[in-house]
């Protein structure tokens, strides 16, 4: 989903003479399209949940789809939770990842990981902390009957470019089905990140029956009230 600066300054919240300054600044992602930046809303969202900005509701709400119906409990129940995967670099995790991620019997499981590898390649999905959430750029993937969140905790760290320069031990991989769905996942496991318990029962590899309690509380955290204010800095 493409977007213009004033769009993007009005989805995050603050002013367009912000948006250009946090491109210069603070690596805010854009592309140049006849002398204009144009903006990707999913990569929008990825920068403010590994800056110390706190994404508007409106992010999410510009796409032009219905409210997606799903809960954080039901997507890692979906995907769940892998221990032990392995592999020496960020490529060959993410090849063992995506052959644990419980998908259809007829999905294409190479073009899924060549997506994910395209999109580590524009830049990490590592947010720091040793937790990345890999993820297809373009978040209409394959056609699911619901989103997935599959949780893997690999073997060794592996160095994946993460933002604060730490090895990734932990992987959150996102699979969705439409755009909106994809957005508001992820902005409800960067709140789910922050949050001290559900945070901490990952850092200690906890199995889905430890985390689901957990996720449960922080939908109902999350549904339908979560307004975070972007920085207010112009």
């Amino acid at each position: 989903m493409e977007l213009s600066v004033r769009e993007a300054a009005s989805r995050l919240g603050v002013s367009e003479n912000t948006i250009y300054r946090w491109v210069e600044e603070r690596g805010l992602p854009a592309y140049r399209v006849n002398e204009s930046y144009r903006f990707n809303a999913a990569e929008l969202l990825e920068w403010a949940n590994s800056n110390p900005v706190q994404p508007p509701q409106s992010l999410i709400e510009g796409a032009d789809e219905a409210p997606p119906a799903f809960t954080l409990v039901d997507a890692l129940q979906a995907g769940g939770v892998h221990p032990g995967v392995r592999g020496a670099d960020a490529p060959e995790v993410l090849r063992s990842v995506v052959a644990v991620v419980p998908l259809p019997a007829d999905a294409n499981r190479e073009l899924l990981l060549q997506m994910l590898l395209a999109r580590e390649s524009i830049g990490s999905t590592g947010i720091g902390d040793g937790v990345a959430i890999p993820h297809a750029r373009s978040p209409i993937v394959m056609h699911l009957p619901r989103p997935i969140v599959c949780l893997c905790y690999l073997e060794q760290p592996v160095e994946f470019g993460a933002v604060d320069g730490k090895p990734v031990h932990t992987l959150f991989t996102i699979v969705s089905p439409t755009i909106k769905t994809h957005l508001a996942l992820l902005s409800r496991l960067a709140f789910a990140l922050r949050d001290k318990p559900f945070a901490e029962a990952v850092a200690r590899r906890g199995a889905v029956a430890e985390l689901l309690p957990h996720a449960r509380r922080i939908d109902g955290l999350t549904a339908g009230s979560e307004r975070p204010k972007a920085d207010p800095r112009p």
